[in-house]
């Protein structure tokens, strides 16, 4: 049997090339770190986490992200058992250590006899002749590789900018301030309902907080980068500041579940961060995202209370992120239509979020497998979060001002019967798995025994 060739070893070629092999199907991964480096990895680790250590919410009840994981499980995913695995307390969300996180993915995937993994830049698209391939080169897929795959397409990569928030070293955090507390204390899976670090605002400190970032100094585009949208999603701080001056005490900084110990009394605004690593002397400012310049960031945060004299292990930055137009390019089976030999999977396909992208390179491992064993794999069922994802980037969303999106209810079938509003996530829920099920016992397992082994 032919190997499929995988390129990027990210979340999305990681899983793509662990469902293969589980598959029966042999596998070469190719990834260009070290030997060609990008403006966000750090690291030459396969699916090292470049922004937030946080899959959000791990609630498959109440979110669809949540619900995304739930099936990701149950469908032998890779990157939710080395992210399970290596969870950090976060309420109701599911934090990882990121490196230990990246350290067993990589792992597993070295282990695993039916994959070779290659360290080098792929410049051009790999031709029919070479067999099934799938890219999953992420937003920062090299120029030579991003100008091959417009010239096949004729469409121009649709951009948008993605910035990353700093990360503060736990013991510069004043706690005379600041306190743990998980908004309305709830405890995640990992968590004990006090898993973020919460440093409180009163109306002064937040007004004059505002006009810091209004004024502050930020990085400037180059000229190809100046007409590139944010995406809605992740916007910096300061451009979400200059949106209105309550935007951020209604969004990142909304105080909303929290009651600071020194007043018995709900914040004006808060500042949370996040445990960012296994030893917990780490923290990520949540939502704090930024293309300030690092001077500024130093300056303007330290004026948050309880981060006063705070140190920081990462400062914010931002990256230029591409995708293509999926609802145009590709089938339902994330096949290029124009060379349906080569599959798409990841953030190149439109979809946000790491779990959305592992997602992605699932189900492109999943169809590649099948159509390397000659076998026939229908997409899951659109009721499952799946299948509403694949739906969306290969034709549910509009072509024409396509932009990348999260997994979320929105985008699943509507219930034929009136389900009452509050009732209705969790019938989402109940809904998918079931689908799920079904799928599995029909479709996925005529391809894949669905058995993922240890990522550590």
């Amino acid at each position: 049997m032919r190997p499929v060739h995988v390129i990027g070893g990210g979340l999305a070629g990681s899983e793509a090339a662990w469902q293969l092999a589980r598959a029966g199907v042999p596998v070469i991964l190719h990834e260009m770190r070290p030997v060609r480096g990008t403006e966000a990895h750090r690291t030459d680790r396969l699916a090292e986490l470049v922004c937030s250590n946080s899959f959000r919410s791990d609630d498959a009840t109440a979110s669809a992200v949540g619900l995304l994981h739930a099936e990701m499980r149950r469908l032998g995913s890779l990157v939710m058992r080395a992210a399970d695995r290596h969870r950090l307390p976060a309420g109701g969300a599911l934090a990882v250590d990121r490196e230990g996180f990246a350290a067993a993915v990589q792992a597993a995937l070295e282990a695993e006899p039916a994959i070779e993994i290659r360290r080098e830049e792929v410049r051009a698209l790999p031709p029919a002749s070479q067999g099934l391939a799938i890219l999953a080169t992420g937003p920062l897929t090299s120029p030579a590789l991003a100008e091959a795959v417009r010239a096949a397409t004729g469409e121009e990569s649709l951009a948008f900018f993605d910035a990353i928030a700093p990360i503060v070293y736990r013991d510069s955090i004043d706690f005379s301030k600041a306190w743990f507390q998980s908004r309305y204390d709830k405890a995640g899976p990992a968590g004990t309902g006090a898993d973020y670090v919460n440093c409180p605002l009163d109306r002064e400190t937040y007004e004059a907080f505002v006009d810091a970032l209004l004024a502050g100094e930020t990085t400037e585009f180059r000229e190809w980068e100046r007409d590139t949208p944010y995406f809605e999603g992740c916007l910096p701080i300061e451009v979400m500041a200059a949106r209105g001056r309550d935007t951020l005490r209604f969004g990142p900084m909304k105080p909303v579940g929290l009651v600071d110990p020194r007043t018995g009394r709900r914040p004006y605004a808060v500042v949370q961060l996040r445990q960012d690593n296994a030893l917990g002397t780490l923290f990520n400012m949540v939502g704090f995202q930024t293309k300030l310049r690092h001077g500024e960031q130093v300056r303007i945060f330290r004026m948050i209370p309880g981060l006063e004299n705070a140190r920081f292990a990462r400062l914010g930055g931002l990256h230029r992120n591409t995708f293509i137009n999926s609802p145009r390019l590709l089938d339902r089976e994330l096949r290029l239509r124009r060379l349906p030999h080569l599959r798409f999977a990841g953030q190149i396909t439109g979809v946000e979020g790491y779990v959305e992208s592992a997602a992605t390179g699932l189900l492109a491992g999943l169809f590649a497998a099948a159509e390397s064993r000659g076998l026939a794999l229908a997409p899951p069922p659109p009721e499952t979060a799946h299948g509403a994802l694949l739906h969306h980037v290969t034709g549910g969303a509009r072509a024409d001002g396509f932009q990348p999106m999260n997994v979320n209810f929105g985008l699943f079938p509507p219930f034929a019967e009136r389900v009452p509003r509050k009732a209705r996530k969790a019938r989402y829920a109940e809904r998918a798995l079931a689908a799920l099920e079904g799928w599995i016992a029909t479709e996925a397992r005529k391809v894949s025994p669905l058995d993922a082994a240890a990522a550590d």
